[in-house]
């Protein structure tokens, strides 16, 4: 394969390629009638050159030798006036710029060309050929027909070459000019002609395309409004349905099964949604009326426990196993509800809360119950407010701290972190513990997620545990007041950052 092929091929993937389906079509159109302008250009300007080559051709055949041969008897000196006058007689009867030249032995003798001047002024006709133009009227071969030569001071020129009565070429030509001048005039024409209905097909296929297209446009319009939706939970509202346009083509089709499909989606998702809402109801329902008889159970249990008669051993731990484990269900069922509620989305209080006091608290809390484990502080100079349920966040930060604690081997060091700036106020858990193992982390936030044995490996296991509801309870909270949680842990370094909405620093 040729450089130029390949040249050509990396500059035609260089070009920019339209994006959109109209563009495509339009640039489609366009670069079709292009090459077919071209081609019809070609064509004409071939057959037109052609068709002017071949009368010039003739009219070689019908001049012949006549002025070539006159070159032969021309005189030698400037005295010899009868060889001057049987030139101008000869001249006279040519056409102007008639080109003739005589070769002997392949060598040229003499070489002149009829005058454009048509005034009285005697002209000279000879014409100074270099050594290339000498050359070249020698190889031209005497066989008939016309060949192409380009003269250095006369420019290109259609020759024919024809034996003469002493051995010697007569060669005879006539100028391409005139034929050249016609077929740059055809060009240009073309040229004018084939750009102009370029640019107005370009346009008005733009047009064209751009109002066939509508309905498939409209389809998009509705796609991207539903791509957009937030479809994970809740209740969706999706758009009106796309403009139907007529069956019978590919775009109303598309239009229609784009259509069909919104409404199974739209019956999917109100399925799902009154799902939802019926288990949430369930959820809060079921923990609501659970509350009553755990606590019931854990009283009596309680008051079983402070009988002054004897009680056998036996007896004993089996109401205090009850009152712990009551004691357990009721935390759980609190958390249920409490979820359920977050679900349901009631809104918590707005009043502002010191972050800063509830550390300390949570710390202190965490203090008493691990005090095993080492706690450290880091925190602003200046106390930190931010706006939400004081109540519910400070059940974040003794979640995290809990997580902490139970999940983590003795010694592990703890450190909580409030860190404040003017686009949002983050609440940082850190331990050196041994670490989410990869798998857990994708869904460490989900409810009944437990990693008891797998966070306590090196050190003491977690007792008893939660239900997996704490970190749930994080989120959801963290959610509620308009921010986020994230975990980064690997072994010896585990993070948990809560951000929420801008903080406000109060002296």
């Amino acid at each position: 394969m040729s450089r130029a092929p390949r040249a050509f091929g990396r500059w035609l993937r260089r070009l920019p390629r339209p994006h959109t389906l109209r563009a495509r079509l339009t640039a489609g159109l366009v670069v079709l009638l292009a090459v077919s302008c071209a081609a019809v250009g070609v064509a004409a300007v071939i057959e037109l050159d052609g068709f002017l080559t071949g009368r010039l051709d003739q009219q070689l055949v019908e001049v012949g030798t006549q002025f070539p041969a006159s070159l032969e008897h021309r005189g030698t000196t400037p005295t010899d006036h009868d060889a001057d006058d049987r030139e101008r007689g000869d001249t006279r009867r040519q056409a102007p710029g008639t080109f003739g030249a005589r070769l002997v032995d392949g060598t040229v003798t003499n070489a002149a060309v009829v005058p454009t001047d048509k005034g009285g002024a005697t002209t000279d006709l000879k014409v100074a050929l270099t050594a290339r133009d000498r050359r070249e009227l020698a190889a031209i071969r005497v066989d008939g027909r016309a060949h192409t030569i380009h003269l250095s001071s006369l420019d290109r020129y259609r020759v024919l070459a024809s034996k003469g009565r002493d051995g010697d070429v007569m060669i005879t030509g006539l100028p391409l000019e005139s034929v050249e001048a016609t077929v740059h005039r055809l060009e240009a024409v073309a040229g004018i002609v084939f750009g102009a209905a370029l640019l107005i097909t370009g346009f008005a296929g733009a047009l064209w395309v751009r109002w066939s297209l509508r309905p498939l446009s409209r389809v998009a319009a509705t796609a991207t409004l539903v791509s957009e939706l937030p479809l994970a939970s809740g209740e969706v509202a999706l758009p009106p349905r796309a403009p139907e346009s007529d069956p019978r083509s590919e775009v109303g089709r598309v239009a229609g099964a784009f259509n069909r499909m919104l409404g199974h989606v739209e019956d999917a998702l109100t399925h799902r949604h009154a799902s939802e809402e019926r288990l949430r109801s369930f959820a809060a329902d079921a923990s609501h009326e659970l509350r009553t008889p755990v606590a019931s159970i854990r009283g009596h249990a309680e008051l079983a426990l402070l009988h002054p008669d004897p009680v056998p051993p036996k007896v004993t731990r089996a109401l205090e196993r009850i009152a712990s484990e009551s004691a357990r269900m009721g935390v759980m069922v609190d958390e249920m509800l409490l979820l359920a509620r977050l679900d349901a989305g009631r809104p918590l209080e707005r009043r502002p809360v010191d972050l800063t006091r509830l550390v300390l608290d949570a710390i202190a809390d965490a203090r008493a119950a691990g005090p095993d484990h080492r706690w450290a502080l880091e925190l602003p100079e200046e106390p930190v407010t931010v706006t939400g349920d004081a109540h519910r966040l400070q059940q974040v930060l003794a979640n995290l701290l809990a997580n902490a604690r139970l999940h983590t081997p003795v010694g592990t060091k703890v450190t909580v972190a409030v860190e404040n700036d003017i686009d949002a106020t983050r609440l940082v858990v850190h331990d050196n513990g041994p670490g989410v193992p990869e798998d857990v982390q994708p869904g460490v936030f989900e409810r009944f997620t437990r990693a008891d044995r797998r966070r306590t490996e090196g050190g003491g296991a977690a007792t008893g545990g939660g239900a997996g509801l704490g970190l749930s309870i994080v989120v959801a909270v963290a959610e509620a007041h308009g921010g986020s949680v994230e975990l980064e842990s690997r072994p010896g370094a585990t993070t948990f950052t809560v951000r929420l909405p801008a903080a406000v620093s109060t002296d």
